[in-house]
């Protein structure tokens, strides 16, 4: 009679567990939550069920295995079922792209993707300039606003245009105090953003912008909001001035 000695029982284990996940039963399902014999895979395909329990959340959350897998955290953090209290404390965890598809997923609710976007920002400056130019083209808008801030130009000319990227975002960028000149300069010649009116305004408000520019963007502006922006505007005075006086000249 044929034996299948000890290396047949891994497998038979795994079959088991694999037929577990299927369960309609809170019992099963949260024993095998927490239960030693359950690997990275067995993990990932119960997360993939739409119905689980909080308390399978709470077992996972503490299994070894999450401690081990990358994967596993960012699929309890990106369940539309896990409880807020879990995922955010998984969250400062997660690895930089991980955070990134966090905070793009549409079901996790807003909490947590704020909170992985904040996670990323508090990371800004460990982060590698090939990540952040990743991040400037495929992360969310508000992590496309905060790179504006950047010093490289790569980076800024990239978050420009990514698609998420608001009116207000960069109108956020350009009145923050010390932002860049290469982020006015950018914005100025941008096909899209210079066109704006609301951010052309933000750019007569910001002393790096160039006063070529300055001056086209005032010629579509009324004389009393031209001076009414400008009383509050950080170009320097002497801009202001020619400014106005081209303004003048041209309503003659």
């Amino acid at each position: 009679m044929a034996t299948h000695g000890p290396s047949i029982v891994p497998q038979l284990v795994e079959n088991t567990l694999s037929v577990a996940i299927g369960s309609d039963s809170a019992d099963v399902l949260n024993a095998l939550a927490c239960g030693a014999p359950l690997g990275e895979d067995l993990a990932l395909a119960l997360l993939k069920r739409s119905d689980l329990p909080t308390e399978v959340f709470e077992q996972l959350s503490k299994n070894t295995v999450v401690a081990k897998s990358r994967k596993v955290k960012l699929a309890i953090v990106a369940h539309a079922k896990a409880p807020r209290y879990v995922s955010l404390a998984l969250i400062r965890q997660l690895f930089t792209f991980d955070l990134m598809r966090v905070a793009l997923t549409p079901v996790v609710p807003g909490d947590v993707k704020r909170a992985a976007e904040e996670v990323l920002i508090n990371r800004m400056e460990s982060i590698s300039p090939g990540e952040k130019l990743t991040l400037a083209r495929q992360a969310s808008g508000r992590i496309a606003g905060e790179l504006l801030d950047s010093d490289d130009q790569r980076i800024v000319r990239v978050a420009l245009e990514n698609s998420r990227l608001t009116d207000t975002l960069v109108i956020r960028a350009l009145t923050r105090p010390g932002s860049s000149a290469e982020l006015a300069y950018a914005v100025c010649r941008h096909s899209k953003w210079s066109l704006r009116r609301e951010v052309r305004i933000a750019l007569l408000r910001n002393e790096h912008t160039p006063l070529t520019r300055a001056v086209e963007f005032s010629f579509a502006l009324p004389r009393a909001l031209l001076k009414e922006i400008l009383q509050n505007s950080r170009l320097p005075g002497s801009v202001k001035a020619s400014i106005l006086k081209k303004h003048a000249e041209r309503s003659k």
